[in-house]
Parts: C-alpha cells; sequence; structure tokens
C-alpha cells in the first residue's frame, strides 16, 4: 500500500489501493441517503394517516341534528370546542407531512439522482486513468521482454564471433560475417535497451503521476461528494425537527385552548338550562284531604238525608291544567294530533317553541325583504340602462318573493294568534289553578275540625241551600265532587250537609266556564282520524304509558299518524281503541297517497 501526502488538500491518503472497496463505499452511501429519503417518507404517510384518522374521530363525535339542543351545556360546549381544537391539530399533522414531502423527499431524489451522476463519472474517470497505468505497464512489460531477447541473441552471437574468430579451419569471410552478425546483434540490443529505457521513464512518470495528483484528484472529488452527501443528510436530520417544531407552538394554542374550553364548564349552569328545558310550567298537584271515616259512618246511617259520592281519582298533576292536559290523550299525556303549533309540548316548553318559531320567521321575512329591495333595485337600474340587463327578468323573481312574503307573514299571523291565545289561555289557567289554592288554610283547618268533632255533632244546614260548600279538592271535569270532600249533595234531596259553619262559597262557576274552554279546545280530536296505512306487530309491546296501547305480536292496526321524529306512531285498533306504539315494532304499509 501506497502512502501519499496531498499537500493541497492536507490529507494522508492511505487507501491508493482500494479504489474498489472505495467505489462500494460510496455507492452504500448513495444508497442509504435513499433508505432516509424512504423512511422520511414513510414518516409522511403515517403523519397524514394520523391527521386523517383524527379528522375522522371528530367527525364521528360532530353533535347530530337530533343532538343539538344537547349542546347548550357548558360541557357540551367545551367538547365541540375540544373537538375543533383537535381537528386543528390534525391540520398541524397534515403540515408536517407536506413540508417533509416538499421540502426533504423531492430534494433527496434529486440529490441522489445528482449522487450517482457524479459519482458515475469520478469511477469512469478514475477508470480511465487506471486502464492508461496497466497500458503504460505492459507496454513496459514488452519492451523489457525484447530487450531481454535482443541481449540474449547478442550474447550469442558475440559468443559464436568469438569461436569463429579463434578457429583457424575457418575462412576470413566467415569469421568476417560472424563479427557481421554479433555487431548487428549488439545494435539490436541497443536499441531494445533504448526503448526499454525510455517506456520504463514513460511508465514510471505515469505511475508517479497516478498515485501522486490524478488518482488522489478523483479520490477527492469521490470524498468531497461523500462529504456532500453527508452534510445534507445532516441538513435533513435538523429540518425534519425544525419542520416538526415549527407546529409545536400552533399545537400547544390548540392544546391551551383545550384547557381554556375545560375552564369554560359551568355545573350550575348547566343544571339551570336543564330547569328551563323541561319546565313545563304545571302547578303542584294539591294536598290529599283527611278521609273522616265517622263522618261517612254517619252518612252512610243516614241514606235518606246523605249521598256519599264514589271516589273518583285526580288527575295526572292533581292540578285543572294537567287535567285538561289529559283530555288531549297521548303517550305520558303530551301527545296531540296536532303537532304544528307545538300543543303536544307542556306549556312552558310549548311558550318556548312558539317564541323561537316567531323569531325565525321573523328573520326569514328580514332576509326576504331585504332581497326584495334588492331585486326592485335592480329592475331600477335596468330600466335606467338596458344595456346591463333586461327589467322584465327581474319580474318573476319579485313575483316568487312577494309570494314567499306573503306566505311567512301568514304563517307569523298565524303564530303570533297562537301564541295570543296560549298566553291567555295561561292565565286563565293560573287564576283557576289559584283560586282554590287560597282557601287551603281554611281546608287545613277543615280536616283539623272534622277530627276533634264526633259524628253526632253533624246536623244539616239550609236544606235549601244548593251551593257545595269549598271542598278539599278541585272538581274533576265532569263537575262531581270527590268523596274526600268535607260536604256532600245529594240529588235526589237537592240538600247539602256540612260539618263544620266556614262560609260558603261558590268557585264552581269558573270550574264550568274553564271546563266549556277545554271543551272548545278538544272539539277537533272527537274527530276520527284519517287511516294512512295498516302496520302489523314484529314483537309484543306492553303498555305502561298513558295514551300508549299493548299489542300482540303479528296483530294488525289502522295507521292514523306517522311518526313525527319521537320514535312512536299512532294506531287504531279496529273501530275500538287508539293510541301510540314504538314505531320500531311495527312494520308499516302506507298508502300511495301517504
Amino acid at each position: 500500500m501506497c502512502r501519499i501526502v496531498i499537500s493541497s488538500c492536507d490529507i494522508d491518503i492511505y487507501l491508493l489501493d482500494q479504489y474498489d472497496n472505495l467505489g462500494a463505499h460510496t455507492q452504500r452511501g448513495i444508497d442509504f441517503l435513499d433508505k432516509y429519503a424512504q423512511f422520511i417518507k414513510d414518516r409522511c404517510s403515517i403523519e397524514g394517516e394520523y391527521a386523517s384518522k383524527l379528522r375522522r374521530l371528530v367527525k364521528n363525535y360532530q353533535p347530530k341534528k337530533k343532538e343539538e339542543e344537547d349542546y347548550q351545556f357548558s360541557s357540551c360546549k367545551a367538547f365541540l370546542h375540544m373537538l375543533n381544537e383537535v381537528s386543528d391539530m390534525a391540520g398541524q399533522h397534515e403540515l408536517i407531512a407536506e413540508n417533509m414531502t416538499t421540502q426533504i423527499v423531492k430534494e433527496i431524489n434529486n440529490l441522489v439522482k445528482e449522487f450517482k451522476d457524479e459519482r458515475k463519472r469520478h469511477l469512469h474517470e478514475g477508470s480511465k486513468l487506471h486502464a492508461q497505468l496497466q497500458a503504460s505497464l505492459a507496454q513496459l512489460d514488452k519492451a523489457k521482454k525484447a530487450y531481454e531477447k535482443a541481449f540474449r541473441e547478442a550474447e550469442k552471437a558475440q559468443e559464436n564471433f568469438t569461436k569463429a574468430d579463434a578457429d583457424l579451419n575457418l575462412s576470413r569471410a566467415e569469421v568476417e560475417k560472424a563479427r557481421t552478425f554479433s555487431v548487428m546483434k549488439n545494435q539490436t540490443c541497443e536499441d531494445c535497451k533504448t526503448e526499454y529505457a525510455n517506456q520504463l521513464q514513460k511508465t514510471n512518470e505515469l505511475q508517479r503521476q497516478h498515485y501522486s495528483t490524478t488518482l488522489p484528484k478523483v479520490f477527492q472529488q469521490l470524498q468531497d461528494m461523500d462529504e456532500r452527501r453527508i452534510t445534507f443528510i445532516q441538513n435533513f436530520i435538523k429540518l425534519s425537527a425544525d419542520i416538526q417544531q415549527h407546529v409545536f407552538p400552533i399545537v400547544n394554542k390548540c392544546l391551551d385552548g383545550i384547557v381554556k374550553a375545560s375552564e369554560t364548564v359551568d355545573p350550575k349552569q348547566d343544571s339551570r338550562l336543564v330547569i328551563e328545558r323541561f319546565k313545563s310550567g304545571f302547578s303542584p298537584p294539591e294536598d290529599y284531604p283527611f278521609e273522616d271515616l265517622s263522618n261517612i259512618k254517619n252518612s252512610e246511617g243516614n241514606t235518606s238525608l246523605h249521598s256519599v259520592p264514589s271516589f273518583k281519582a285526580e288527575t295526572i298533576k292533581g292540578t285543572i291544567t294537567a287535567g285538561k292536559l289529559k283530555k288531549r290523550g297521548g303517550i305520558f299525556g303530551i301527545f296531540s294530533s296536532n303537532k304544528e303549533d307545538y300543543s303536544d309540548l307542556p306549556p312552558n316548553q310549548r311558550k318556548k317553541k312558539l317564541t323561537q318559531k316567531i323569531e325565525h320567521i321573523q328573520n326569514q321575512i328580514q332576509q326576504e325583504t331585504a332581497a326584495r329591495d334588492g331585486l326592485v333595485k335592480m329592475k331600477l337600474v335596468y330600466e335606467q340602462n338596458p344595456a346591463m340587463g333586461d327589467p322584465l327578468s327581474v319580474e318573476g323573481q319579485l313575483t316568487e318573493s312577494g309570494h314567499k312574503l306573503e306566505k311567512l307573514q301568514l304563517e307569523l299571523q298565524k303564530f303570533q294568534e297562537t301564541f295570543t291565545h296560549f298566553q291567555n289561555y295561561l292565565s286563565e289557567a293560573e287564576h283557576m289553578t289559584l283560586t282554590p289554592t287560597t282557601h287551603k288554610k281554611d281546608r287545613n283547618s277543615l280536616s283539623e275540625d272534622s277530627l276533634s268533632r264526633s259524628a253526632s255533632d253533624s246536623s244539616v244546614n239550609n236544606p235549601n241551600n244548593n251551593k257545595i260548600l269549598v271542598s278539599n279538592t278541585p272538581p274533576q271535569a265532569n263537575g262531581k265532587a270527590d268523596h274526600n270532600c268535607s260536604s256532600s249533595y245529594s240529588p235526589e234531596s237537592g240538600i247539602s250537609t256540612s260539618h263544620t259553619s266556614i262560609p260558603e262559597v261558590d268557585v264552581y262557576a269558573d270550574e264550568e266556564e274553564f271546563d266549556n274552554i277545554e271543551e272548545e279546545n278538544v272539539d277537533f280530536e272527537l274527530e276520527p282520524l284519517p287511516v294512512l296505512g295498516t302496520a302489523r306487530a314484529l314483537y309484543p309491546f306492553d303498555a305502561q304509558s298513558e295514551g300508549s296501547i299493548p299489542m300482540e305480536e303479528g296483530e294488525e292496526f289502522e295507521v292514523v299518524e306517522l311518526d313525527q321524529g319521537d320514535g312512536w306512531t299512532r294506531v287504531r285498533r279496529g273501530d275500538v281503541q287508539e293510541g301510540f306504539v314504538p314505531t320500531t315494532y311495527l312494520q308499516c304499509f302506507l298508502y300511495n297517497n301517504c
């Protein structure tokens, strides 16, 4: 192995005899650069896939249309904000993949091609120099062999001449011939010697240049190329880290946004929203009265003067307003066949829905009015400058806009009238509910007085009085008093009995008026609903809610009201019974006009 010092680069070359190994090493270096590019490419694929999965995750947990009301709560809003931040984080991972692809992968692909071409060029140059040296060595060997051959022939010719010159039997001509041949061979030997010396000088000079200048130059070029490759790898590794660090501030902002979203969660506010959402507006039920068994026993003993009505259960909630709601029928006593005016909702919820509907229609009217004003201005411009457009082309749009406004105005008027009537109804219902409540104290005193009196102290007060005294519970819709009342009325005798001497108050006049209002409101429900199709029960259903009906598997029904999004369908069993059943339990066959 040779050791040459290149002063220009100040590098000790120990690898002049390792040309093939250096060529293989540079090839492995380029392959490693290509391998690093593949690593970055796979890394970008993972980043993109991660971002895609994050976005799919966010999409899967986005609120559905039926869940929009739940996202009024602070916890749900915080979760929704967190989903938005996670989506932004997914965008940052997409940015990492994009930047690495454009700034690293594509650049490395270009460098690999460039390094391969450069290596090929340098190796070709080295191979050329090596071939020149080998050719020179071959010529030197050939010259040396020619010189050796000429030298041997010259020696032999000289030997023959010496023998011929010493041999007295040979003629002078033969001796001269031997001398001439010897001189010729010696001259040939000298020529070959000179040729060999010249070729040796050329070969040594070429070899010296090969190992001191030309080949080290090729090696230096290969070394520079390999060092550039290593430098590029160093820069690409740093660049990959810089690309990722560049998105860290935004990711940290996303995380800070998630923390801030968590700080906006307010349990108390969510509880208030729950109360506001489900507040029905019904009044609490009245207190249960004390049932004086001794008075009932005495009343039974005097059947000619007293008539004890049979016990009738109170309304759904024990209130007048709840009694009205019961007359409508339906699941849980709140469903109705007419849902356009939200009459299937409790009072407070209906009020909220009507208010929202009126505001929505008003906003639509404002938007449509603005659009119509724009069309009017456009028509005026077209009339003043026909080159800009035909005024008649706007007429159709103006007519359509007018129809929309008229329809919205009618719809707004309808809901406003409904809201006004509903407000009046609420006021009347609150008044009717509070009327017997004002006598709560008297009723409690009445029950206490009943405890302290015996049956013998009871007496008939004013046999001709047809007014019924204040009862412990509100009258039912049919106008009959509950048997828990402390006074009773016998239709046969027209006699009112009382166990107390409290003043007589007429509270049934308002009740009768309220019942009349109820009858007017439910007249439309008495009409049979049209049949929309038929249905067959897929599973048995045990009705446990008011307004629902039980059914057996395979039972046939008539569909009278479709599912309005609450999961229940109204069906009719023959002409006898009508009620709600779960939609998922049915196989419906609707008519073509439905």
